[in-house]
C-alpha cells in the first residue's frame, strides 16, 4: 500500500493544474512536501499527465531516496529550502513565462503593486544563476528567499513556498501576475513604486487578512484588516 496516497494524489493534481493554468510548461517544474522524517518530491522525466501516486519520490533528511524512482533533478532546492524553513511545508517550482522574462533579466519585482506583500517581503528577489540541479542553485535560492514565501531563479524561474500545496500554488499565481503587471509597467516607462511606509502598513495588514468568521485578529496589529460586527452563524 503506498503511504499518503491523498498527498501523492493531490501533489498530482497541483502540477496539472500548474500546467493548465499556463503557469507552467510541459514536464518543467516540480514539487515537494514536507512529511514526517522527510519530503515526498515529484520524479524526475516523468510527464504530469503520466505520473501515478506510487512514482512520488521520498526521501529523509540525510538526503536519501527510496523505491524505483529518481527524484526531480531539482531535489537539492526542494531538500534545503524544507530543512531551513520549517515554517514552510510546500515547494514548487515552476517556469512560468513572465516570472522567466524577469529571470533571465536579473530583475527583481519592485512594489509596483501592493499584493507584492503575499511574497512576506516588499520586493520578490531573483537569485544569481547557477546551473539546474546544482548545490550552487539551492544557495542561490535559499539567499533569495530568506525571510520570503517566493523568488526568481535567475536565468531559470520561480519559486513558491506554502503551507499546502493549495497554499504555494496561489503564492505561484500572483507572483506571476506581479511580473506581467510589472513588465507592463516598465513598457510603459516604469510605475509607480511604493515606498517602505506604504509596504510596512500592507504587510502588517496581510497578517490579519484572509480570516474566517470569529477568528481572532492579534489587537496589538495598528493596521488590521477588520471585518464589519459579527452577527452570528445566520441571519433570522
Amino acid at each position: 500500500m503506498t503511504d499518503h496516497l491523498d498527498l501523492r494524489q493531490e501533489m498530482i493534481a497541483t502540477c496539472l493544474r500548474m500546467n493548465a493554468s499556463g503557469l507552467n510548461i510541459g514536464s518543467a517544474g516540480n514539487l515537494s512536501v514536507r512529511v514526517e522524517g522527510g519530503l515526498l518530491i515529484t520524479p524526475s522525466g516523468i510527464a504530469y499527465d503520466r505520473m501515478r501516486p506510487e512514482q512520488i519520490v521520498e526521501m529523509d533528511w540525510d538526503g536519501r531516496y527510496f523505491g524505483d524512482y529518481v527524484p526531480s533533478s531539482e531535489w537539492r532546492f526542494h531538500y534545503d529550502i524544507l530543512k531551513a524553513r520549517p515554517d514552510v511545508d510546500v515547494v514548487l517550482h515552476s517556469h512560468a513565462t513572465n516570472c522567466s522574462i524577469l529571470a533571465c533579466c536579473h530583475l527583481d519585482i519592485p512594489p509596483v503593486h501592493y499584493m507584492i506583500g503575499v511574497s512576506g517581503g516588499d520586493v520578490v528577489k531573483c537569485s544569481g544563476y547557477a546551473p539546474f540541479g546544482t548545490a550552487e542553485l539551492s544557495t542561490e535560492a535559499l539567499a533569495a528567499l530568506e525571510d520570503r514565501m517566493a523568488c526568481l531563479l535567475g536565468n531559470h524561474g520561480v519559486i513558491a513556498l506554502g503551507k499546502t500545496p493549495a497554499k504555494a500554488f496561489a503564492v505561484l499565481e500572483e507572483i506571476e501576475n506581479l511580473a506581467r503587471i510589472y513588465i507592463g509597467t516598465r513598457m510603459l516607462g516604469g510605475g509607480v513604486i511604493l515606498g517602505k511606509p506604504e509596504m510596512d502598513v500592507v504587510l502588517e495588514r496581510f497578517k490579519s487578512y484572509g480570516k474566517q468568521a470569529g477568528e481572532a485578529i492579534d489587537p496589538t496589529l495598528k493596521n488590521k484588516v477588520e471585518p464589519p460586527p459579527y452577527g452570528g452563524p445566520k441571519r433570522l
